[in-house]
């Protein structure tokens, strides 16, 4: 049967070893031998013995005329190819033609799976057992048959004794089975019916062999019912073209009728239109069940690709979504695709992929021998399903411009061991320029290196390339050359191997061990022997550029393998020349080169080995060089025919006498383009083709070409041109049958439109009904002869209480279609129900993003009272039934609506419940899925008024078919009656027109078109839009020239009146007149007229105007039978305004013929708060001259202008003095700022003038004007300040904010908790500089809250706020405090406060006498120390501490051992200081007297006015001593150190605190600075301040600042001497002593 095996089973797991488990074989082995068994036994008493190979062997052919067949021990692989022996096993003859028992079909099931495991798995001992089992068993039950048949027998016998009538009867076929002629990929079904008794068994044969619907799922199915019998055989083939033959047996005898089916086959497309093999599953057959499972698979397969169009190079997927009832996880289809019913593998250009649900192939990179016919074939053990669509693949982009496509389908045949012949097919685009060539590239398999194996292009598309190494693989690929460039590589060929074909076939190795295959090889060449004489030598392929020959080698080999050489000679001489004479060729096959064109050639070949070279073969017959093979001619006449909106079947007449044909192109131009665009880029071997991708409504021509390895053909004849549009064809059945109304005898059904017209309009339908008997159906009965137009109708004459089924089939001129699914069973009895019935027939119209329209019908049954409204339901599509929701709260008594969509995009069902007096009744079917989206296109109804004022509709559609029509509506009912409104259409253009519009022409209107997906629209005349459009009518009929303006008067340069007015269109025949006070004015000297037509402007100009001129004004425009005018009237206040103004702008130009004021004088605030005056002046020169007065008090001249216009400026305040600010550096920020004040308040003025004239400006600064501007400079300032922010202070806590620039007519408010502050002596204001301040002396609780600022600008002022609470009041409250302790510790610690001078150097035997100022609180206690030794007073040293204030140090007589250092350490409980001092003691040079030192606070020697001249000369040196703060806490002498450090390191903190409170609290000293920087810089060396450091401070600076005179004036102090002791010390009272306390 291998022949006869569909092609979608050729690779079937059930004929593919490898797919198979040991289980599985044996139960197929079981299946083949049961089923052919028992058609022996059905044919013959007496059976020979029958091999059946697993593997795929031959069945023999069973006839029915008894007879013994001849045994065979051939093990046949499916090719017929003898690969082994096998040993026969016994079997028993069958002794009864008729009859057949249970037991004898299990023994012979188990005789076959004996022999079929013994096939498998048994060798040796084991085969002999089960060979002696075999005959065991079969004598024990030929002994047990005998018996039974006897019984048999006698069971016939007493039965026929009994019944004397004798009922039983041999078969008859009452009906026989009818012969088919299909086509391929049809399906067919073979029917016949048969009688007799017992009821017969029925075997389908053909050609004689048993069919088993097992062995091959889903290719045949058997049906028997009631005595009809059924073959159905589903997707034919050619193999299924046979003799088919139904065999009825019973025991009285057996019958055969036999026919024939024709299986015309053609590899074009799968024709869509052709019937579809039915699944066993879907028919609900018992021969769908799955024994093993037992149950019924049923398979669908939704989502399925289309027809698919690529380009080369891209990824395309194609993919379905399978559902498959029952799911069972174990359980998967198989799932195959295919190509050209071809069955494909994965690979790198083919991935596959199931997911248990869907099932998808990727072609990973596009090539065109991926174009054809994909087929998905999903198969279960019940049967399968299929689907179908092409794929089209469209060349790349050339890489050239005009290159052709890319060769394609390169192929490797005949390969040898040193060539191998490519074929490849041609494109069927070359891109305008003939195909020159074709060049063909090698790449050895593992390298990426792509080599041209020619070195000039060959038309011919096969090419013998040679040269290639033996035992290595190798691929190919071509590229096609024209006049423009090279085309793309075609796809790289499969692999091939360079090695001899009996290398290839010793290559392949023994089978199985268990088939007991034999393998026999070619006899070893004999040593030392010539090789004999090759034969069977030919050409096997001739043309221009090469020639191929091949012969057999000879049957003499010799030691080794032979090689060959190949001789040539030319016709008609004897000289033989040898083409290989270098290398020797290995293959019995040969290819040759470079021969002369058209001369014949003999050729013969000689082998060769290590013994010598033999005789040559007999030649060749003479072969001229020349192509052999023809172009093949042009197909013949081309004929299309519609098919789909975008397809067209192409059918055409084959080339006469093609050789070697490979296939068609088809060609497809739009008429008139003159532009040929190629339908497929894969030759297709039949001669009917469908071209998708056409554009609906084009008309196309086609033409097609044939090709062969010769090349192209010439096109043929253009086909008839033809429209492409849908087919017409018989409409799908209609569904969603519902009931409307039921009575004792009738009930009135509903359906839905079919889904597809089938391309015309539905002439009508037909209902068709049967009785439904407990469960069992009855025969169909038509219910109307007539077909009904509605899409409702009332069956009549049925049964009451009887249970029915319907069934609807609708009908166009293409005929009845098929009809639809039974509906439900619906039992006839009358409906007593008090509630109507539901509303049918809904349909939604106008579908746009945002509403539709949904209209209806009302129900037939009425209920108890008569309808009075309507309900409208809506849910989303995948919603469940709990999400209905009510459209409309109150019922609406129309039978349309209009429905607002919630959502854009959504898919949304609606349903209507109809309601009478006793309630809302059943709800009708809900309509298909609605898609809430406006579709590309759509358009509206446009109501238009033309010249003639008829008011009509106008609708478009673009999407128009040939059977479309315009359908004209009023409130959704068909106008029939064309009394009030006329339609007319044209193209795709319908308009209605009213005749005499009037309120009865209110309502909706509504246009559809048919044959469309939809395209709809509505218009609403309402009555305000009637009057809107009557009213456009009119003027339409009584036309009036439109004005763009109406007539008005303008003034013009030096005071000119101009009137105009502006017509919106008017023609070259227009004509106006020009009227004042009734009377007509023509042009003259005042009146100056004109009429632009070509804008229609309309003027006339006066130079003045005087009292006169007051009246009407009047244009009067006429333009054919339109006419129009306007009037202006100029009287009384408004005739006076205009003349004033005339007369005003007279003026105003003349006075701009001099200099001039281009903007008049006004001022401006700068930032830096600056008050600017100026203007704009134009018309200037350079002898122009403008004077500036401030209450006419000439304050600036500004001459010599630069520009002819420009910008004239005055600053109005004036500079600080130098007097107001002597302490401020003249570089200092406030010597630029300017000061406002009331002194500024004036009039201003600015005065133009040249010979030419001149022209003035004033500005009033006084009184309200001033007020305006000092509030616009408070705004600048306000706007300047900075936030407020938050200081503490030893008095409390302040608070302040900086503004650039302060004045002192500023009026600013301070806010707490938004109440202004009453200031007292606790709470200040003030100002420092340009802060302002306020300060809040020892604050508590109740100063929390919210602070605010408040400048006032005459507007609504500006505000800045702080919040003085929380954490920010606490930070602040603990720093005022830390700082009230750290001065009042300050302020009381001790102190000495100077008098003490560094150094003191003396001569021996005078008296010293040093005092200081001491403070503190509590008085600090005083101790003198010498040497860090405290001193006690005696007679030497007196220590005195008087008043609290002042302490004393006296020597008596100073010696030299009073020289050392000395201090004096004073502490309170705030703190501790000390003052050190140095004493050197000289040798005395006589008595010069005591000596008393005056020294200031900071320890400078400080002469008094009387003291003379030579004694400020003395050598007593004296240097500021350094000021020592110490910490409050007391420490012990022998810390004096450090606390001096402390003391330093402290004091220079308070004096940079001290510094930043003086620049923040407002101006800054300079003076201050500077000292106190040199005073920081000389404390950090220990020192008081160098000379050179004061020399920049004068005498009165120093004595300002208590500071001794510069060091200068010192260097003439004579040393301190002692008083001569007849001389009483003088004593210094304290009073006297210049001292600076802190």
């Amino acid at each position: 049967m291998s022949g006869s095996i569909p092609f979608y089973q050729k690779n079937h797991r059930h004929y593919d070893r490898g797919y198979r488990s040991k289980e599985m074989e044996s139960a197929v082995s079981q299946y083949q031998a049961s089923s052919s068994s028992y058609a022996a036994r059905s044919s013959s008493t007496s059976r020979g013995l029958r091999v059946s190979s697993y593997s795929g062997l031959e069945e023999s052919r069973l006839s029915p005329i008894p007879k013994r067949s001849k045994p065979t021990y051939l093990a046949v692989d499916r090719d017929n190819q003898i690969i082994g022996y096998v040993v026969p096993i016994f079997r028993g003859s069958q002794e009864f033609a008729s009859g057949l028992s249970d037991t004898e079909e299990a023994r012979m099931k188990e005789s076959a799976g004996h022999m079929a495991r013994r096939n498998l798995f048994t060798s040796g001992l084991e085969m002999e057992r089960t060979e002696q089992s075999s005959r065991k068993t079969a004598m024990r039950e030929s002994a047990e048959r005998i018996s039974l048949s006897k019984r048999i027998h006698e069971n016939e016998e007493y039965h026929k004794r009994m019944n004397e009538d004798s009922l039983m009867h041999t078969p008859e076929f009452v009906i026989k089975p009818r012969s088919h002629t299909v086509w391929e990929k049809q399906c067919v079904r073979l029917h016949c019916t048969v009688s007799g008794w017992p009821d017969p068994r029925v075997v389908w044969y053909k050609n004689n062999v048993t069919i088993d619907p097992l062995a091959q799922p889903g290719k045949y199915k058997l049906v028997s019912s009631y005595n009809v019998h059924s073959l159905e055989i589903n997707r034919c083939d050619f193999d299924d073209t046979a003799q088919y033959r139904a065999s009825a047996m019973n025991s009285k005898g057996e019958l055969s009728a036999f026919a024939s089916v024709v299986v015309k086959r053609f590899k074009g497309e799968v024709d869509e239109a052709l019937p579809s093999p039915r699944s066993s599953a879907a028919s609900g057959s018992e021969d769908g069940i799955v024994s093993e499972y037992g149950i019924t698979f049923q398979t669908h397969i939704v989502e399925k690709f289309d027809v698919s169009f690529g380009r080369e190079g891209e990824t395309l997927s194609l993919g379905c979504t399978v559902i498959i009832y029952p799911n069972l996880q174990r359980y998967q289809p198989e799932v195959q695709w295919y190509r050209d019913d071809v069955l494909l593998s994965p690979s790198k250009w083919t991935h596959m992929h199931w997911s248990g649900d869907r099932a998808t192939i990727t072609l990973t990179h596009l090539n065109k021998e991926d174009e054809g016919l994909y087929t998905l074939r999903i198969t279960t053990k019940s049967g399968y399903e299929t689907h179908s669509a092409y794929v089209f693949v469209r060349d790349a982009d050339a890489e050239m411009e005009g290159a052709p496509g890319a060769p394609l389908d390169v192929r490797c045949q005949d390969a040898n061991k040193d060539y191998v012949i490519v074929t490849w097919k041609q494109p069927a685009v070359d891109r305008g320029s003939s195909i020159m060539g074709y060049f063909v590239d090698r790449c050895e398999v593992g390298t990426t290196h792509w080599s041209q194996c020619n070195d000039t292009p060959i038309k011919f598309a096969r090419f013998p390339v040679t040269g290639l190494v033996e035992g290595r693989s190798y691929m190919f690929r071509v590229r096609a050359v024209n006049k423009s460039g090279m085309s793309r590589p075609s796809r790289a060929s499969e692999p091939v191997a360079a090695m001899d074909p009996g290398d290839r076939a010793r290559m392949r190795g023994t089978s199985a061990p268990w088939t007991g295959q034999i393998i026999v090889t070619e006899e070893e060449p004999a040593e030392g022997v010539v090789p004999g004489v090759p034969v069977g030598l030919e050409v096997t392929e001739a043309t221009k550029n090469y020639v191929v020959l091949s012969w057999k080698p000879p049957g003499e080999r010799g030691h080794e393998g032979v090689m060959y050489y190949v001789e040539k000679c030319v016709s008609g001489t004897d000289s033989w020349q040898r083409v290989n004479t270098e290398i020797p060729v290995k293959s019995p096959r040969f290819a040759l080169f470079d021969l002369a064109e058209g001369k014949s050639y003999s050729f013969r070949v000689r082998c060769c080995n290590s013994a010598g070279v033999g005789e040559p073969s007999s030649p060749t017959e003479p072969t001229t060089v020349g192509d052999q093979l023809d172009i093949p001619a042009p197909p013949g006449r081309v004929v299309p025919i519609r098919n789909t909106d975008t397809s067209v079947v192409v059918s055409w007449e084959a080339s006469r006498e093609a050789k070697e044909l490979v296939g068609y192109y088809i060609e497809a131009s739009i008429v008139g383009s003159n532009v040929w665009e190629p339908c497929n880029n894969k030759p297709v071997k039949a001669t009917r083709f469908i071209c998708h991708g056409l554009v609906t409504g084009e008309t196309y021509v086609f033409k097609v070409k044939a090709v062969n390895a010769a090349g192209l053909s010439e096109s043929s004849q253009e086909s008839e041109p033809i429209e492409v549009k849908a087919a017409i064809a018989t409409p799908a059945p209609p569904y969603g049958i519902s009931v409307l109304e039921c009575v004792r005898d009738a009930m009135v059904l509903s359906w839905k439109q079919p889904t597809f017209i089938g391309g015309a309009d539905i002439t009508g339908y037909f209902v068709d009904y049967r009785e439904v008997v407990e469960g069992v159906v009855g025969k169909w009965h038509e219910a109307n002869i007539k077909s009904v137009t509605d899409r409702a109708y009332r069956v009549s004459d049925l049964k009451e209480n009887m249970k029915y089924q319907f069934q609807v089939r609708a009908a166009n001129m293409a005929g009845v279609g098929i009809p639809s699914l039974s509906s439900e069973t619906f039992t006839c009895a009358e409906w007593t129900i008090a509630v109507p019935g539901p509303p049918h027939d809904l349909q939604a119209t106008e579908v746009r993003s945002t509403s539709l329209m949904l209209l209806w019908k009302p129900p037939v049954y009425q209920g108890r009272d008569e309808v009075n409204g309507f309900y409208i339901d809506i849910k989303e599509a995948e919603a469940p039934l709990e999400a209905w929701r009510g459209v409309n709260e109150k019922a609406t008594n129309k039978k349309y609506m209009k429905i607002q969509i919630p959502k854009e995009g959504e898919t949304y069902v609606f349903r209507v419940r109809a309601q009478n007096k006793a309630g809302v009744g059943k709800a009708s079917e809900p309509t298909e899925p609605i898609l809430a989206q406006t579709k590309p296109g759509t358009t509206e109804i446009v109501v238009d008024v033309d010249d003639d004022g008829v008011i009509s509709m106008n609708f478009e559609c673009a999407n128009l078919t040939p059977d479309s029509k315009f359908v004209w509506s009023k409130n959704y009912e068909e106008i029939t009656d064309e009394t009030r409104i006329t339609m007319e259409t044209k193209g795709n253009k319908s308009k209605a027109t009213f005749k005499t519009p009037a309120e009865d022409d209110l309502g909706i209107y509504s246009c559809l078109v048919t044959h469309t997906d939809g395209a709809s629209s509505s218009y609403t005349l309402s009555a305000e839009e009637l009057k809107k459009l009557l009213e456009i009518s009119h003027d339409h009929k009584f036309p009036i020239i439109p004005l763009k303006t109406e007539l008005a008067v303008e003034l013009l340069e030096k005071g000119k009146v101009r009137f105009w007015l502006q017509a919106e269109k008017i023609s070259a025949n227009g004509k106006v007149e020009y009227v004042f006070n009734d009377n007509v004015v023509s042009q003259g000297e005042k009146y100056k007229t004109n009429f632009d037509k070509n804008t229609g402007v309309i003027e006339m100009t006066m130079e003045s105007l005087t009292p006169a001129d007051e009246g009407t004004f009047t244009f009067q425009l006429q333009d054919g039978k339109a006419t129009n005018q306007s009037s202006l009237v100029l009287i009384g206040d408004v005739f006076k305004q205009l003349q004033k103004e005339s007369e005003f702008q007279r003026k105003e130009w003349f006075r701009k013929q001099g200099p001039h004021f281009v903007e008049y004088l006004s001022y401006e605030v700068t930032p830096e708060c600056c008050v600017v005056l100026k203007c704009k002046v134009g018309n200037i020169k350079k002898e122009t001259v403008a004077l500036w007065y401030k209450d006419g008090r000439e304050i600036k001249a500004d001459e010599h202008l630069t520009f002819t216009e420009g910008v004239l400026t005055l600053e109005i305040a004036q500079r600080d003095t130098p007097a107001a600010v002597a302490d401020i550096p003249p570089d200092d920020v406030y010597w630029r700022r300017l000061k406002i004040s009331k002194k500024d308040a004036g009039i201003y003025e600015v005065i133009l003038k040249d010979d030419r004239g001149k022209d003035s400006s004033t500005l009033n600064l006084t009184d309200q004007g001033f007020k305006n501007m000092m509030n616009e400079v408070f705004s600048v300032i306000a706007n300047s300040s900075t936030a407020l922010k938050i200081q503490s202070t030893e008095e409390g806590i302040r608070l302040y904010s900086f503004v650039s620039y302060y004045n002192d007519e500023l009026h600013v408010t301070w806010h707490h908790k938004d109440a202004a502050i009453a200031f007292t002596d606790r709470i200040k204001s003030g100002v420092v500089g340009e802060q302002l301040w306020l300060q809040i002396s020892e604050p508590t609780d109740k100063d929390k809250g919210k602070y605010a600022i408040e400048f006032f600008d005459g507007k609504g002022g500006l505000r800045r706020t702080v919040e003085l609470s929380g954490q920010a009041f606490d930070d602040a409250y603990a720093e005022f405090q830390r700082l009230k302790a750290a001065a009042i510790a300050e302020r009381n610690r001790a102190r000495v406060a100077g008098g003490l001078p560094d150094v003191v150097t003396i001569q021996e035997g005078k008296a010293l006498n040093l005092t200081c100022n001491i403070s503190g609180d509590p008085l600090p206690e005083v101790t003198w120390l010498k040497n860090d030794r405290e001193m006690v007073s005696d007679d030497h040293y007196i220590l005195k501490f008087e008043s609290g204030k002042f302490a004393s140090f006296t020597i008596s007589t100073v010696n030299t051992a009073d020289s050392g250092k000395y201090s004096i350490l004073v502490k309170n409980k705030y703190g501790t200081e000390s003052g050190d001092f140095t004493i050197k003691v000289t040798e005395g040079t006589g008595d010069l007297g005591g000596t008393a030192y005056l020294t200031d606070a900071d320890g400078n020697v400080v002469f008094g006015p009387n003291t003379p001249q030579e004694k400020k000369k003395t050598t007593v040196t004296g240097k500021k001593m350094q000021k020592r703060k110490d910490s409050v806490i007391l420490k012990q002498p022998m810390h004096i150190a450090e606390e001096k450090k402390e003391s330093k390191a402290e004091e220079k903190s308070e004096k940079k605190k001290e510094m930043k409170v003086e620049k923040v609290g407002g101006k800054v000293n300079v003076a201050e600075e500077k000292r106190a920087a040199v005073s920081a810089a000389a404390e950090q060396e220990d020192l008081t301040p160098a000379a050179g450091e004061q020399e920049n401070l004068t005498p009165a600076a120093a004595e300002q600042e208590n500071l001794t005179p510069p060091a200068a004036e010192q260097e003439n102090l004579p040393e301190a001497t002692g008083t001569d002791e007849d001389k009483p010390i003088t004593e210094l009272t304290p009073e006297t002593q210049a001292h600076n306390t802190d």
